[in-house]
C-alpha cells in the first residue's frame, strides 16, 4: 500500500501530519493571533495531548512536526498549508500572512518521508486546506472567501486536472469578517461517504443543492451551539466511517450525530480550539486515508 493519498474526507485515518504545539502556543499574542478570551497557552498544549492521545488510539500513526519556538502559533493546524491527493502533495499558499511561512514546514516534512509533491499555489494564488473538501475522489470542493482566492482555485484546478479531478469553487459568506476564520469546513463536516454535518444558513446555497442532489444525509448543527461555540461545535473529525472525535460541551450536536448512527469521542479545547478558531479536523492533515 502506498504510504500517502487521501482524496476522501472519511475513509479510515492511517497516517496523519501533526504538530504538538510548544513554545510558540505558550508565548504566543492572543490580540496578534485573533484568538478569544479563553485562551490560555499552557492549558491548551495540554488539552492538544489529550486530543493528540484520541488520534492514535484510533489506530492512525502521527508523522510529527516540532514546535522549536519558531513563534508559528497556528502552524499546530496542520490542515492548511497543504493538501494530499492520491499523486502527491500539493504544498498550498496562506491567506493569513502571518501563517506564510508554514506550508514549507509540510514540503520539509513530505521530503524527509519520500512523498512526492505534485505542485504549489503560488502568488498571488491563495488556498487553505480548511476551503477543501472531497465531494468523491474525482470531485474537490473548494471555498472562496478571505483566505482563498480565485486566483489559488484556477491554480489548484490546473494541478488536478490532468489526473482527472474536477475543482468546483463556491462563494463563502463574510460573516465574522476579514479577521476572523470562516473556512468552507466551518459549515460543513463529512462523517462518512453518505452523511455530513453541516450548518446550512451559512453553506453556499448551490453547495448545499449539490450536496442534496448527491443523496448525502445532512445532519443540521443545532443553532445554538454553533453561534456559542464560533462554529466549532461543528468542526468533527472522522477517524474512520462515522466514528468521530469533536470539542466536548456541545451534547445537542453530539446527540445529533449519535442519532444518525455515529460514534463521538470529546476532548476538553476551551482554550484551545474554541479561543484559537480551530477544531479537531484543523489539527490534522490527513496523509493517507483509505480502507486496510
Amino acid at each position: 500500500m502506498s504510504p500517502f493519498g487521501s482524496q476522501e474526507m472519511s475513509a479510515p485515518l492511517q497516517r496523519v501530519l501533526m504538530r504538538r504545539p510548544g513554545p510558540s502556543l505558550r508565548a504566543a499574542d492572543p490580540a496578534q493571533w485573533h484568538y478569544g478570551p479563553t485562551f490560555d497557552g499552557a492549558k491548551a498544549v495540554e488539552q492538544y495531548g489529550a486530543f493528540a492521545r484520541l488520534v492514535e488510539q484510533s489506530g492512525a500513526e502521527v508523522l510529527w512536526l516540532d514546535d522549536p519556538g519558531d513563534g508559528l502559533a497556528d502552524a499546530m493546524f496542520t490542515h492548511d498549508p497543504s493538501l494530499m491527493t492520491d499523486h502527491g502533495a500539493v504544498i498550498l499558499r496562506m491567506g493569513k500572512p502571518l501563517r506564510a511561512s508554514e506550508p514549507a514546514l509540510h514540503e520539509r516534512a513530505y521530503a524527509e518521508r519520500q512523498i512526492p509533491i505534485l505542485g504549489r499555489i503560488e502568488a498571488p494564488g491563495t488556498v487553505e486546506g480548511g476551503d477543501c473538501v472531497w465531494l468523491d475522489a474525482r470531485t474537490l470542493i473548494v471555498g472562496r472567501g478571505v483566505r482563498t482566492n480565485q486566483a489559488g482555485i484556477d491554480q489548484l484546478g490546473a494541478l488536478l486536472a490532468p489526473y482527472g479531478i474536477t475543482v468546483l469553487g463556491f462563494d463563502l459568506p463574510l460573516w465574522h469578517g476579514e479577521e476572523a476564520c470562516l473556512h468552507l469546513m466551518s459549515v460543513i463536516s463529512p462523517l462518512a461517504d453518505d452523511l455530513a454535518l453541516v450548518f446550512a444558513p451559512l453553506l453556499p446555497a448551490a453547495f448545499y443543492q449539490l450536496l442534496k442532489a448527491r443523496g448525502i444525509r445532512l445532519i443540521e448543527a443545532p443553532a445554538d451551539e454553533f453561534h456559542a461555540s464560533n462554529g466549532l461545535s461543528l468542526n468533527v473529525l472522522p477517524t474512520r466511517p462515522n466514528e468521530v472525535i469533536m470539542v466536548e460541551g456541545f451534547p445537542a450536536t453530539k446527540a445529533a450525530m449519535e442519532a444518525a448512527g455515529c460514534t463521538v469521542s470529546t476532548f476538553a479545547a476551551d482554550a484551545l480550539c474554541i479561543a484559537c478558531e480551530g477544531g479537531p479536523t484543523c489539527l490534522t492533515r490527513p496523509v493517507l486515508r483509505r480502507a486496510a
